[in-house]
This record gives structure tokens, C-alpha cells and sequence, in this order.
């Protein structure tokens, strides 16, 4: 029998249909036979139901059915269908209620699920007993003309559900074969507690809801942390309405964020609970007296500025009350014994991976994200016209980027859509404290109000030292170390030894954000965080040019002794640990250019070129390197001088302009030479050698690089002898001497694993495949490949993973695999105009003759769909294809 294709979500609008079991944690635990042959019979039946009415269930969590339909009348008349024909006879003799809730209006569909405010609406609608169905204002306007026959639906009135807007009309589904009468809704109404209604919806965070609420199962005192904006308080009064149900003696929301005196804590909370000081009696005493009996939730909300008068209090109720559970919100923690923390993180940004901005799939994964989500949300709602379009899809993920996912940010840049387009609003994030004031929102506390008011809030509550480390920190891009901070911000009022407990207070207090990378701990700061504190710390204009300094001048040693490392067993660590301050040393380039003394700018630049060259940054580095050299005299040469001179030439050499890299790596000659630097010499006539080399040069390369191997042999510099004799190989295969090529390539090979310089041996191992093709070795070629191509991807060489794709090509071309030829060097093709390193001339002609081969064995369209294939491909992507595929999965072509 055929199988039939699985139906496709419903999209739009669609009617949720939500079911689950009432009791069925009691019939588990009492009745656990019966019970598995009951919910074998309801799962039966409702997917029978289901599918005769054409809904999609897109999720089942134990006995619960989550179904979506593209109408609502169908969905009334599987709800209906479900509790007539859930009979004992259907499961196995063993009673089953099912309680259901309908709800219409649009999700986010991804893969087969829904997300967003209206999965949640008809979540929270569940508050019916077993045999009940329930169904929402909006569902029940579609349905109220087409209900099946016998049906009819009763208003039950206006309820508040846990998702805590505005309350909602719920009607109930009646049919003459079922019951009516049913105890109250469970709706908050029916429930103790202060909880203030929403006028916004809850977007995201739903696994670190579900994450709150299981661990107030578990611990007494639980403490929501995180920078301020983002959301704590949002999800504190959504996880203690949805627990609503577990403390009989209520739930009670305690604000402090207008509170100044930490003493007052204990009468506020008093006040909250309506509990009045006893004479003779302190009030926490009398808030203990009250407490010790009763199952209670207490949300003490915004604590970081009275943690002296809140921890004591909560360490005094939690030791005395046994059934009181506290969740508190607060940038700090309490530092209350017992006290279990809850990071609240920015919402999450979509992954877009590699999709090409304002394209449709672009747009589509933006609702991904839960940042854009609420960004959409929000926007809607002060302009019911806005729409996330190709246009604006760009706009709008760069700005909930810029706003590093913090909904009050978010919520204050999507306010401006009445006026600005998302493009006009990213375009003015440079001025974010001016753009994102909402003086409208007058309801809320001033510090809600604009995103300045937010941080001066933090900054404010912070010690002098705090202070002055946190504005110290703004020198730093994209991150740092806790060498680092103790390098640079030290000084002053604040000694190198104080760095680190200072640094810490910081992250605890939410405004410095610790992250690991590569092994080692780093901190940043948001965004907006260091924005603010760069102007502070631009009010202090001589601790701002003392700081600039100190940045400067400890990455430029940094850049130094990291360079050290550039070749060897440290080389993968040296290049990833770069990569993480590629930022810093970014600005300190631009410091380095406002220096009177040149020197410092050519120490720097000189020192990048490696990174530069085996990452890929190789016209950015060719620009810092311009701009250094022109700040120095070239008539007075110097060692840096001739360094940075060699450095621009071999940037200039891997991206193809011959010209300009013969003449800089001959200035730089000259200079080496005026300075008696013989190892600069040998390393200048090396690099002289591959420009000779790439050109169809041969002789005046082998010249070049024979006269360079000299001298790096009676230096003993084994790193240049390697690399030099790798160079003579590439000459030799080049020239067609495939027997010399082979030799000195092995030559080449055994030193680099003798040193443990990874770069140099993926660069042989890839020669070495070449021989091997030739050679019929097709296997041996494929090993050598895997080898070199899988070094590369721990360096993330992506010019090396090029070369490797290229060779691949030819691999595959040997053994007439036609299609997979093309495809690679398609892929490499692309690569290489990206990175915008051309294939050297002498490498043209092979290319050239794989590919007309191609052509005569491949049909036209054939060779256009390999090739239009492999232009689409980023080469991360060819490189994983050609390592977990086989060739043979595309048919050779003769």
C-alpha cells in the first residue's frame, strides 16, 4: 500500500485546538495498567477524529493533543466529536474526561510547530473541568452561524487568563449528549492573588518560563537576574500567574522599584499582604506570625537597590515558613543562603545562517527570533500597517542586533514605526539615546521611559570604584580578558589587584556579561552599555586619553608575542585567540595612526600579517598596512618599516597584484639589506621567489628561493627552511619536475610535523594530493586531501580550503566524475571572488583544460545546473559535502 503524504500545517489564520485528560496524574498513580490501555484507545480515537475532520496535530505532550485547522467550524466539530464518542468502550472500560479550549488567529509555523502569542492565548484558555470545552471570543464569532446540529453555545462571562491581558470572553460548547454544569472556570478571577493585568503580550522566553516554574518547584527562593530592560519582571508575573493553581493562599506581587529606604521593605510587603503591626510585635514578626501557616508565593520585584533590607527579610520568612516560596527580580543576586539564581538573557536573535539578506527565506526566519518577534509584535501595535517585507527584513534584524535583544530597547525602537521606517531607525541607532525616549509612556517609571533613563538607573546604584572600572571598560571592542582589564584599567583610584573583584561585582550586578571562549573566560558589555559609559568616559577627557593609551599600547605588545606564535604547535590557539580580539586590535590600529612615532603603527601592522593572510582579512590588512607606511619616511630604514613593507607585499602576492607585491617585497628588500638583516633578506627573497613563481617565472623563482633556502639553512631557521622548500616544490610540480616536486613537498611535510606547524603541512599534504592524481593514487589523493582540508578547517583557512576544493575538482575529474568536477571548482570560483584571490596564472591553464573536459562530457544544461550548483555553495558547505559524500553519489559522465 502506498504511503500517503503527511498533510501541511495550516498557516494564516488558524483555529487551535487544545485537549488533555483531566486527572490523569491520579489515574497514573493509582490505576497504571488500566491507564496505558485507556490512553491508547484516546490517542487512537482523536487522531481518528482529527484526521476525519482535517485537523493537524503538530504536538502531543503525554495525554495533551495540540491540533491545528484551517477552519474553525471543522474544529468545533472535532471537539464536539471527541466528547460524545470518548466512551468507555473506546478506552478499554477506564473513564476518561477530556477538557479542551479553542482559540483562533496567526502563528509562527517552523518546522511542523507554532510559536507566539495565540498558542499561549489557547494554552491559558484550559481552565475547564473534564468534559468541558471552552472556546475563545474570536473562535466563537466564526462558529456562532455554522455550529453542528444540536449544538449551542453558553456565554460563561468575562475571565482573566494566566497570560495576564486583557480578560476574556469564553463561551462553552453544549450538545444535548453532553453535560453542562460544571464547577467555576479556573480562570484568575477564581484564584488569590494581585497580579496586574498586561497590555502587551508575552513573546518568547517559553523554555525559560517552563525552566521558572519547575524550579519554584524545587527550591524556596529563586532570583531572577539580568541587565535592566530585559524582561525580568515580564517573566517573574508570567511564571507566578501560570503557578497560580499551587498556592492556595494566593500570589502576591511586592513593587519596589519606587521604594528608596531599605528599611521600609518589611511594611511594604506587609502592606501587600494587609498584614498590620502588632503592639509589642517588630513587623517582620508579624509578617513570620502571618506567613507560617499559609502555601504563598511572594514576588518581590526590583531589589537591586534595597538588597540590604530585602535579604535579611527573605533569609528571616524563609526560615520560618515552610510553605512560602519568594521569586525575586533583581540586576544582583540577594546573597541570601539558599538562594538559587535564574539568568534572564537577551531574547534571541534568528539564525539566518547564510541566506541572503531581503531575500524571502531572509524574511520568513526573522519570525524566529524572538527579538523580532516582539519587535513585530510591538510595532503592530502602534501601526497595525506595519509589515516585515524584503525591503525592511535587513533593517530590522540589525536593529534588534545593535539593541542586543533587550525588549525595553526593542520595545523603544519598534514605538518610532509611527514615524520611521525600520531602515530610518537602524540608520539612527549611531544617536540610540536620543532615538529611543518614549516620553508617551507615561504610565511606566521613568527609568522604563527612555533607554538612557534605564542605565543611568544601573550606573547610579554603583560604588565610585564601580564607577570608574565600568567607564574604563567602554576602551574595549567586542570583548576582553581579565589580563587585559588588569593591564589597561588599572590606575588611580583602582589598583590592578582590585580589577578582579571589581570586574566581578560588575557581573553580578548584570551591567558586565561574562562568556567563555576558546577555553578562556572573556566579559563584554552590551551595546548600549558601552555606548553610555564611553560618554562617561568621555567627561573625563584625561582618563579617556589614558585609557586609549594603555589599550594601545598592551595590544600592540599583545600582537607582538602573539605573532610568535603564528607557526607551531600554539597555531590554532594563536589564530583563534586573534580572531576574539580582532576588535581591540582594530581600534588599537586607529590609535596607533593618531601616534606621533610611526613605529608604533608598522610594530602593529607588521605583526597581523599572518592572521590577516590565513583568515582572509587580506584587503583590510593591505589598507592598515597603506596607511602605516605612509606615516613613515622611506628614505630612513627601519626594522618595522621593512617588516610592514614584506607584509603588504605578501598580502598583495594572495590577491593576485603581482605588481605592487614585486615592488613593496623589493623595497622591503632593499631596506632588510640596508639593515644587514640577513634573516630579513632570506625572507624577502622567499617571498620574491613566489610572486617569480605565480607569474610562470620558473627559473628566476627557483633563483630566488635557492639563494633564500642558503641562508635559512645557515641560520638553522626551521621554520623558513620548511616553508621555503614547500615554495620550490610548487616550482617544480609547475614545471612539470613531478619527481623533485615529490621529494621536496615529503621534505617539506616531515618538517612541518616535526614543528607542529599545521598551516605548512596542509599546505603539502595538498601538493602531495596533486601527485597522487597524477599518479592514479586516487585513494592516497583523497586521504591527502581529507588531511590538508580538515587543517584548514581548524585554522579556518577558507583561501586553504579553497586550494583543497580545487584539488578535489581534479580528483574528481580523473575518475570522470564530470558533474562533481564542475561543482567544486564552482564552489572554489566563488570562493575565490569573495575573498578576492584569483587563481595564479600558472594554475589557469589545468583549470582550464578540467573544465573544457567537462564540457564535452557533460550535456549543456548538465554543466550550467553543476555549475550554477556550485556557484551557490559558500565553500564552508562544498567542504562538507565533499568530505561526507562520495562521488560516486553523482554518476560519472563519459
Amino acid at each position: 500500500m502506498p504511503t500517503l503524504p503527511l498533510p501541511a500545517p495550516p498557516t494564516g489564520n488558524v483555529t487551535f485546538l487544545f485537549t488533555d485528560i483531566e486527572g490523569s496524574t491520579r489515574l497514573w498513580e493509582t490505576r497504571r495498567e488500566e491507564m496505558q490501555a485507556a490512553l491508547a484507545g484516546h490517542d487512537a480515537l482523536l487522531r481518528e477524529i482529527m484526521e476525519r475532520h482535517g485537523g493537524y496535530v503538530f504536538k502531543t505532550v503525554g495525554d495533551a493533543f495540540c491540533v491545528t485547522f484551517s477552519s474553525a467550524p471543522e474544529a468545533i466539530g472535532a471537539a464536539l466529536d471527541i466528547q460524545r464518542e470518548l466512551t468507555p468502550a473506546r478506552t478499554s472500560g477506564l473513564p476518561l474526561r477530556v477538557r479542551a479550549a479553542l482559540h483562533t488567529g496567526t502563528a509562527q509555523e517552523r518546522n511542523g510547530d507554532y510559536f507566539g502569542p495565540n498558542v499561549n492565548r489557547v494554552a491559558r484558555l484550559m481552565i475547564g473541568a473534564g468534559g468541558q470545552t471552552l472556546l475563545s471570543q474570536t473562535t466563537e464569532a466564526l462558529v456562532r452561524d455554522t455550529l453542528p446540529e444540536g449544538a449551542g453555545l453558553r456565554d460563561m462571562g468575562l475571565h482573566h487568563l494566566k497570560d495576564l491581558l486583557r480578560p476574556e470572553q469564553v463561551f462553552q460548547l453544549l450538545h444535548a449528549a453532553l453535560h453542562a454544569d460544571f464547577p467555576p472556570l479556573k480562570s484568575l478571577d477564581a484564584l488569590p492573588h494581585n497580579l496586574p493585568e498586561q497590555l502587551t503580550s508575552f513573546v518568547g522566553r517559553e523554555a525559560q518560563l517552563s525552566q521558572v516554574k519547575e524550579r519554584l518547584g524545587n527550591v524556596r527562593l529563586l532570583t531572577l537576574t539580568g541587565s535592566g530592560g530585559g524582561g525580568k519582571t515580564r517573566l517573574a508575573l508570567q511564571a507566578a500567574a501560570d503557578l497560580l493553581e499551587h498556592f492556595p493562599d494566593g500570589v502576591w506581587l511586592v513593587e519596589l522599584a519606587a521604594l528608596s529606604d531599605p528599611a521600609l521593605v518589611a511594611q511594604t510587603v506587609a502592606s501587600v499582604l494587609g498584614v498590620r503591626e502588632q503592639p509589642g510585635r517588630t513587623v517582620t514578626e508579624s509578617l513570620t506570625e502571618y506567613l507560617k501557616p499559609r502555601t504563598l508565593l511572594l514576588l518581590l520585584d526590583t531589589c537591586e537597590h534595597l538588597v540590604d533590607g530585602c535579604a535579611p527579610l527573605v533569609d528571616t520568612l524563609l526560615r520560618a515558613c515552610p510553605s512560602l516560596r519568594i521569586l525575586a527580580t533583581s540586576r544582583a543576586p540577594l546573597g541570601v543562603a539558599g538562594e538559587n539564581i535564574e539568568a534572564v538573557p537577551p531574547l534571541s536573535l534568528p539564525d539566518v545562517g547564510r541566506l541572503p539578506p531581503g531575500g524571502p527565506e531572509f524574511a520568513a526566519a526573522l519570525m524566529r527570533g524572538e527579538a523580532t518577534s516582539l519587535f513585530l509584535d510591538r510595532a503592530l501595535a502602534v501601526s497595525p500597517s506595519f509589515a516585515v517585507t524584503l525591503a525592511n527584513s535587513a533593517a530590522l534584524l540589525d536593529i534588534c542586533r545593535r539593541l542586543d535583544g533587550i525588549p525595553l530597547a526593542i520595545e523603544l525602537a519598534a514605538a518610532r514605526v509611527k514615524v520611521l521606517s525600520a531602515e530610518q531607525i537602524a540608520a539612527r541607532l549611531d544617536d540610540r539615546f536620543r532615538l529611543l525616549a518614549d516620553k508617551n509612556r507615561r504610565t511606566d517609571l521613568p527609568r522604563q521611559q527612555t533607554l538612557r533613563a534605564m542605565i543611568d538607573w544601573s550606573f547610579d546604584l554603583l560604588a565610585p570604584p564601580e564607577q570608574t572600572l565600568l567607564r574604563r571598560l567602554s576602551v574595549f571592542a567586542g570583548g576582553w580578558t581579565l589580563e587585559a582589564a588588569e593591564a589597561i584599567c588599572a590606575g588611580g583610584e583602582i589598583d590592578e589587584y582590585d580589577v578582579l573583584d571589581l570586574l566581578s561585582q560588575l557581573v553580578d550586578k548584570s551591567l558586565v556579561l561574562p562568556t567563555e571562549t576558546h577555553g578562556a573566560a572573556r566579559y563584554r558589555l552590551l551595546e548600549s552599555v558601552r555606548e553610555y559609559t564611553r560618554e562617561k568616559l568621555a567627561e573625563v577627557p584625561a582618563e579617556a586619553a589614558q585609557t586609549a593609551d594603555q589599550h594601545g599600547e598592551w595590544f600592540t605588545e599583545w600582537a607582538e608575542s602573539a605573532a610568535a606564535l603564528s607557526t607551531g604547535e600554539a597555531q590554532a590557539q594563536w589564530l583563534a585567540r586573534t580572531e576574539s580580539e580582532h576588535d581591540n586590535l582594530r581600534s588599537a590600529l586607529a590609535w596607533s595612526l593618531r601616534q606621533a612615532d610611526p613605529e608604533v603603527s608598522l610594530r602593529l601592522t607588521g605583526s597581523l600579517w599572518r592572521f590577516w593572510t590565513v583568515r582572509g582579512y587580506l584587503q583590510e590588512g593591505r589598507h592598515w598596512l597603506a596607511l602605516a607606511l605612509a606615516l613613515s619616511a622611506p628614505e630612513t630604514p627601519t626594522a618595522a618599516r621593512a617588516k610592514a613593507l614584506s607584509s603588504a607585499g605578501s598580502l598583495a602576492w594572495s590577491q593576485g597584484d603581482y605588481d605592487s607585491a614585486r615592488a613593496l617585497l623589493e623595497d622591503s628588500l632593499t631596506a632588510r639589506r640596508a639593515l644587514a638583516d640577513t634573516q630579513g633578506i632570506a625572507d624577502a627573497l622567499n617571498n620574491l621567489g613566489n610572486v617569480a613563481a605565480d607569474i610562470g617565472e620558473y627559473a628566476a623563482a627557483q633563483e630566488l628561493l635557492e639563494e633564500s633556502l642558503a641562508s635559512m639553512r645557515t641560520l638553522g631557521d626551521s621554520e623558513g627552511i620548511a616553508a621555503t622548500v614547500s615554495n620550490l616544490a610548487r616550482v617544480a610540480f609547475w614545471s612539470g619536475d613531478f619527481e623533485t616536486a615529490r621529494t621536496l613537498f615529503e621534505e617539506s611535510l616531515a618538517a612541518d610535523q616535526k614543528r607542529g606547524d599545521e598551516w605548512g603541512r596542509a599546505n603539502s599534504l595538498c601538493g602531495l594530493a596533486l601527485l597522487s592524481i597524477r599518479t592514479g593514487e586516487f585513494e592516497t589523493a583523497r586521504e591527502q586531501l581529507t588531511e590538508s582540508v580538515t587543517l584548514r578547517q581548524t585554522l579556518s583557512d577558507t583561501e586553504g580550503q579553497i586550494e583543497c576544493l580545487e584539488a578535489f575538482s581534479a580528483l574528481a575529474a580523473a575518475q570522470n566524475h564530470w558533474t562533481a568536477a564542475v561543482t567544486l571548482l564552482a564552489a572554489a570560483a566563488a570562493g575565490r571572488q569573495a575573498l578576492e584571490t584569483p587563481l595564479p596564472p600558472a594554475g589557469l591553464i589545468p583549470q582550464a583544460k578540467r573544465l573544457a573536459a567537462a564540457q564535452a562530457a557533460l550535456a549543456p544544461s548538465d554543466y550550467a545546473a553543476a555549475e550554477a550548483h556550485g556557484q551557490s555553495l559558500p565553500v564552508t558547505a562544498a567542504v562538507a559535502w565533499v568530505l561526507t559524500a562520495s562521488f560516486s553519489d553523482l554518476p560519472p559522465q563519459k
